[in-house]
């Protein structure tokens, strides 16, 4: 399985991005993924997760109430909507998809249990 995040960019505080992760090769559907991001000099901390069909969906409480995590199984395809976006969110957001069905908040937050990553992409939040 090949992962691919896309959408990152320059944007003001306040503005929204929407990132896409496109997988390839074996189909996702199935999987378990996640949304992680890593801030210059900082570790690499989870964002938001999703379970195979979409029904469960978890959230940094950094994040909550401003980025949705969804997916398309059809296009083998997951997405994050960032609205509300501030300085701190700055960051490479790497997606990542993990192929055994445990859909709890304390196995999907922890990137050890991803089996697969993509490149990340990188969102710049200016004050």
């Amino acid at each position: 399985v090949q992962l691919q995040a896309s959408g990152g960019g320059l944007v003001q505080t306040g503005d929204s991005l929407r990132l896409s992760c496109a997988t390839s090769g074996r189909s996702s559907r199935t999987y378990n993924m996640g949304w992680f991001r890593q801030a210059p000099g900082k570790e690499r901390e989870f964002v938001a997760a999703i379970n195979w069909s979409g029904f469960t969906t978890y959230y940094a409480d950094s994040v909550k109430d401003r980025f949705t995590i969804s997916r398309d199984n059809a296009k083998n395809a997951m997405y994050l909507q960032m609205n509300s976006l501030k300085p701190e969110d700055t960051a490479v957001y790497s997606c990542a998809a993990d192929v055994r069905n445990t859909p709890t908040y304390s196995y999907l937050a922890n990137q050890r249990n991803y089996d697969y990553w993509g490149q990340g992409t990188l969102v710049t939040v200016s004050s």
